[in-house]
């Protein structure tokens, strides 16, 4: 793809059917992005003040248990509410509303406050792993929930209003409109080619330029159709909708892609790498659709170095997002740097 690496180019994103704009020539430019105070990892294990930290008092009054692996409890703030009533309204087709209900939950990944994803080892990730399973069968089975979000927001910059490592749980009554827009075009593709989409493009990547790292159960890839510089897509190997399909093996093999793909984040500038990451799954209660491919996507917003941040403004809002580095080069990058955390060399 040399000429692809100079010149400008659009790139298909088949999950969602929308386009990225390339833009190479544009890496040779002065301007740097914005620049950001980095946020340094925190220095202590317990923080008495932290609302997370074992034994401590949350903000919403209740106390946390003095736990010793994983928590999960319910947001004392949640966006969605189990008992919301039910109200539409629909005036001409141009004032739309309706309610929505659901559950939000809050998952600690450790005791220690000090910690991340990138510093946990792969057996302390693999009990995350684990307790995302327990948590997404316990929420998929209520008859109202149609999809369940798993995601984490990593660092400041991505909003996480706490640095103790955590996630947030959300289940939604109606699918969300990025699950909608892949829920969708996996359906067609299946419906068109009798295969799965995500299938294809793992053996479309495999040993290929964009290929980051990839285990006997997963593959970690820069996408081809990528946003942010240095975005990851993590996918299965073997055709899976939902997290409690996966064998021992194979979670364990989820916890260390986790673990390889947030250490070499955190290595590629050596400092605490912020990212939304999210869990992708098929439709609750609609077990068994052969077009839905169990996938995690990576959106960090760093762009050159730890201080310079890549912003969603101007064309990327009016038309459609922009990028300057190729997927190829980020995961070129992203694969040099070491699988051992800088701090632990």
């Amino acid at each position: 793809m040399s000429d692809w690496d100079e010149h400008p180019h659009r790139r298909l994103n088949p999950l969602t059917g929308e386009w990225v704009l390339v833009s190479p020539q544009r890496t040779a430019r002065p301007w740097l992005g914005q620049v950001e105070q980095a946020t340094g990892a925190p220095e202590l294990t317990y923080d008495p003040d932290c609302y997370l930290c074992p034994g401590n008092a949350r903000a919403g009054g209740h106390r946390n248990p003095v736990y010793s692996g994983t928590f999960g409890f319910p947001n004392d703030y949640p966006a969605l509410v189990e008992s919301t009533p039910e109200v539409c309204l629909d005036e001409s087709g141009l004032l739309v509303a309706q309610t929505e209900r659901g559950i939000c939950r809050v998952l600690c990944f450790s005791p220690r406050h000090d910690l991340t994803m990138a510093r946990m080892s792969v057996e302390e990730i693999r009990c995350v792993v684990e307790a995302w399973r327990a948590e997404y069968l316990e929420l998929r089975a209520l008859p109202f929930i149609r999809h369940v979000e798993i995601f984490e927001n990593r660092g400041a910059l991505m909003g996480a209003s706490n640095p103790h490592p955590h996630c947030q749980i959300w289940a939604s009554e109606r699918i969300p409109n990025e699950v909608g827009k892949e829920d969708r075009a996996q359906r067609k593709y299946w419906s068109e080619r009798k295969t799965c989409l995500l299938c294809d493009y793992v053996k479309a990547e495999r040993g290929g330029a964009r290929l980051v790292y990839e285990n006997t159960s997963f593959a970690a890839l820069v996408p081809f159709w990528a946003v942010w510089p240095y975005e990851v897509l993590l996918v299965s190997k073997g055709h899976a909708g939902t997290i409690d399909q996966f064998r021992g093996d194979a979670r364990q093999d989820l916890a260390d892609a986790l673990k390889q793909i947030t250490t070499r984040y955190d290595n590629l500038f050596e400092a605490p790498f912020p990212y939304t990451m999210g869990i992708h799954q098929q439709p609750a209660g609609e077990d068994g659709i052969d077009a839905w491919h169990l996938h995690a996507h990576f959106y960090p917003p760093l762009l050159r170095s730890a201080h310079v941040r890549k912003f969603m403004v101007g064309y990327e809002l009016l038309a459609m997002p922009q990028r300057d580095i190729t997927p190829e080069t980020a995961a070129d990058r992203l694969r040099s740097v070491s699988s051992i955390h800088y701090r632990e060399r």
